[in-house]
């Protein structure tokens, strides 16, 4: 594997940054060689475009959920809570990327990136409901996964431990399942 030069970790970080603060279609290319004291040129040497620029910060993250989502399914016979807990865990982990998708999706979607991320929901559904989630049951699913999957997001300064333990009890609520 090779490993990114440090001008493209510093690029990612910069752009990750401006990103989360302005939004992906009101940062510039410019403005992120600007910040980091280089000139545009110099950034398209390492990215080719904004959307390659934007893949490469969020590939990771698609990447991550891959891998996570593979290990659930591989274990058999998981308790809802413990996939509910694992899914905190990834979101709580992956917060600030999850913010920039919520709030590029528009942009994001025409990169064909949402679509793999909503894939998950599925996928989670499944494992919770085996071996085929009926509509009301995946109407828990859809309310207890997005209600867990905000709660990292919203309460950012919680501590982690407790909002936790709230919120997978809240997402088992809403499932109607017990432990």
């Amino acid at each position: 594997m090779v490993r990114p030069s440090l001008t493209r970790q510093r690029i990612q970080a910069v752009a990750r940054e401006l990103f989360a603060q302005k939004g992906v279609q009101n940062t510039s290319l410019q403005e992120i060689a600007d910040r980091l004291g280089i000139t545009k040129p110099a950034l398209y040497y390492h990215f080719a475009s904004r959307e390659d620029l934007v893949r490469s910060i969020v590939q990771p993250l698609i990447d991550d959920g891959e891998a996570f989502l593979q290990g659930l399914e591989s274990e058999a016979g998981l308790q809802p809570r413990t996939v509910l807990e694992r899914y905190f865990d990834f979101i709580h982990e992956h917060r600030e990327l999850l913010l920039i998708i919520l709030a590029e999706l528009p942009t994001l979607s025409e990169l064909g990136i949402v679509d793999g991320v909503l894939s998950w929901r599925r996928r989670l559904t499944a494992l919770l409901f085996p071996p085929e989630p009926t509509p009301a049951q995946s109407v828990r699913a859809a309310v207890a996964l997005g209600g867990l999957q905000d709660c990292p997001i919203l309460f950012p300064d919680a501590p982690v431990d407790e909002l936790r333990r709230q919120a997978v009890d809240a997402a088992c609520a809403a499932l109607g399942v017990t432990d």
